[in-house]
């Protein structure tokens, strides 16, 4: 998709006020991360790729697509449309033609983001030939043709699926707006028991029993199983995606790297790969465990540069930042981006993404400090925003395209080194701009990261219950232990299924930006709608007493061992914040877990502690929560 300005014009003081803005958002240092590009190409850029919902006299010009699911509609089924473009697409009209005569969509559902899009939905007529074309302003955009049968579906393959097309600007786009879409009405209190849950929602998912195999359908006798952790959870959106439209996937075996030795990958494979299993289904099925078992943390955090990687490394702007790119952080986690808010009067705006849990949980989280860490020392690998790296057919092969290519084809998200060696400071204060272009009132972004902290408390919850759960069906039951700190943080079995040293270190982090925010604001006013008639030392009493207040105010409930109630505020919890460095554990009881002070009522109902030897190893690695600090992993 492009970006492209309206008659507006731009003075010369305009250009050296984005100049100024540019310095701000990157900083001196970054500029020279960005393979050679020069600061005016970087000021055009920024007047052409920033946030384009907030930006007046911009306009969005993206690349029009269609796709039609099911595959090959039956005589009497219902199927949908989805386009895709830039805003017009919004007022535009699907028409379907052939056969019969014209068909006529008997709903529309739209999408603002980038790229925008429209699903219409409509009954298919009889068996024939049908052309579905796309206008705008009653102009022809688009066209594809597609037939409405009652013959059987495909069948089975020698390979794990056929590739029928390649990956570029338009199923770029599609997967965008597919991503999109399928999460469009999702907040932060989403959560699912499971991936294919979600594909099981056939309201939710375009991609509902597109290959007419039934299966999506929950009561399917054969269907698609998707359980994916953090680390899959991006591959297996892109496979299931790219398995329905017959795309060319693939994946690196990777090993995890080591301080000053990125993560380095081996051998390719791809969905060319032979299979034993005719049914398709079971084909896909049996692919995507392969994956999973292929896929970890390190497959993310390759070098930047790496063009023998699955990802490639993008610029932190609206443009680049579009549903479906991933956020693989400094230590092992990744989240999908699945949607913008846009700031609007006085509310704040979002950037959305999704994420997997050990346990199977697929979750909406929101970007700020407590979801995504970023940091580019002491760690293994290099982290931040990357988009799959597009595979194309050559030849009758499955190619990666090089940084180059990637850069030279302006409508894909393009290949940029801004984020390498990138401060932590440098990349919130440049996230925080994307998604809040215009300064906030200090007071209402206080109350929203106050919300934000709350939604992580939430989300803790049912963390820690997971592993009470489990204790209380096996009584007397102990979790192994690592005995290292990089063990502790990075595992599997039991312990990764139960434990929450990763989760509650990023929750410290949290508790410290809601604390520090009155202070920020003092240190950073040119980042804040500041009251004229105010001192900012005015202003950050009245930010202490309005932290003050909330904290007070918000709670969260947790079912103690007796099965009795325990409410929290969110004060109490900050209060016993240093008890957060140690309540990881789950071999501990529910109590301990939240902080109940020791010899307090709260803590009479706990009968369950950690082993002696386990409480020398959490004593040894205390010192790495206590400094708000992961170990590399």
């Amino acid at each position: 998709m492009k970006m492209i300005k309206k008659t507006t014009r731009t003075s010369p003081g305009q250009v050296l006020l984005f100049s100024m803005i540019l310095l701000l958002f990157f900083g001196g240092s970054s500029c020279g991360n960005q393979s050679g590009e020069k600061i005016e190409k970087q000021v055009s850029g920024f007047l052409n790729k920033s946030t384009v919902d907030d930006t007046e006299g911009l306009e969005l010009e993206g690349v029009n697509a269609l796709l039609i699911s099911p595959k090959n509609p039956r005589p009497g089924e219902v199927f949908h449309i989805l386009a895709t473009g830039g805003k017009s697409i919004l007022k535009a009209q699907i028409i379907v033609s052939g056969g019969s005569g014209s068909t006529e969509s008997r709903k529309s559902r739209n999408g603002n983001g980038l790229p925008y899009w429209k699903i219409d939905e409509f009954v298919a007529g009889s068996e024939a030939k049908y052309e579905v074309r796309l206008l705008i302003d009653n102009k022809k955009v688009k066209s594809l043709t597609f037939a409405i049968t009652s013959r059987p579906s495909l069948q089975g393959s020698k390979v794990i699926w056929q590739n029928e097309l390649t990956w570029g600007a338009e199923t770029e786009a599609l997967y965008s707006a597919w991503i999109n879409a399928l999460f469009y009405d999702a907040d932060e209190s989403a959560s699912w028991t499971s991936l294919h849950s979600v594909m099981q929602n056939s309201e939710r998912n375009f991609l509902y029993n597109h290959l007419s195999l039934d299966e999506d359908n929950p009561a399917g006798k054969t269907k698609i199983i998707m359980q994916p952790d953090c680390a899959d959870n991006p591959f297996c959106l892109r496979a299931y995606f790219a398995w329905k439209l017959g795309l060319p996937f693939g994946y690196h075996e990777c090993d995890r790297g080591a301080l000053g030795r990125n993560p380095k990958t081996g051998r390719w494979i791809t969905n060319d790969s032979p299979s034993s299993k005719t049914n398709p289904v079971l084909a896909f099925n049996s692919f995507l465990r392969r994956v999973m078992d292929g896929v970890h943390s390190g497959t993310a955090r390759t070098a930047l540069r790496d063009e023998n990687s699955d990802y490639y490394p993008v610029s932190l702007t609206r443009y680049a930042l579009r549903p479906g790119v991933v956020f693989a952080d400094p230590y092992g986690h990744t989240l999908t981006l699945v949607k913008w808010i846009p700031q609007s009067g006085s509310k704040p705006g979002t950037l959305l993404s999704v994420d997997a849990q050990p346990d199977g949980t697929v979750a909406i989280k929101r970007f700020w400090k407590g979801n995504f860490l970023f940091t580019t020392t002491g760690v293994i690998g290099e982290p931040g925003f990357k988009a799959f790296r597009p595979i194309i057919r050559k030849g009758g092969q499955s190619i990666l395209l090089s940084n180059s290519e990637i850069s030279s084809e302006s409508e894909l998200s393009g290949f940029s080194l801004q984020q390498k060696g990138l401060s932590g400071d440098s990349f919130y204060h440049t996230m925080d701009r994307n998604i809040n272009p215009k300064p906030l009132d200090p007071e209402i972004a206080l109350l929203d990261l106050i919300q934000a902290l709350y939604e992580q408390l939430m989300v803790r919850i049912s963390s820690v219950n997971v592993g009470e759960n489990y204790m209380k069906i096996h009584p007397g039951a102990i979790i192994p232990m690592p005995s290292s700190a990089a063990g502790v943080f990075q595992t599997g079995g039991q312990w990764e299924d139960f434990s929450t040293p990763n989760r509650d270190l990023r929750l410290l982090i949290a508790m410290d930006a809601v604390l520090d925010f009155p202070d920020k604001v003092v240190r950073s006013p040119e980042d804040f709608k500041m009251p004229i008639l105010q001192s900012h030392e005015k202003v950050k009493k009245n930010l202490d007493a309005l932290l003050s207040r909330k904290l007070s105010e918000l709670s969260i409930t947790y079912t103690r061992t007796n099965g009795s109630e325990q409410k929290l505020t969110i004060a109490d919890i900050l209060q016993r914040r240093e008890a957060f460095e140690m309540g990881y554990n789950p071999n501990d009881g529910i109590e301990i877990r939240w902080g109940a002070p020791e010899n307090s009522e709260e803590r009479s109902t706990c009968h369950r502690r950690v082993p002696p030897g386990q409480m020398k190893t959490m004593q040894s690695v205390r010192t790495w929560f206590n400094k708000r600090l992961h170990p590399p992993t």
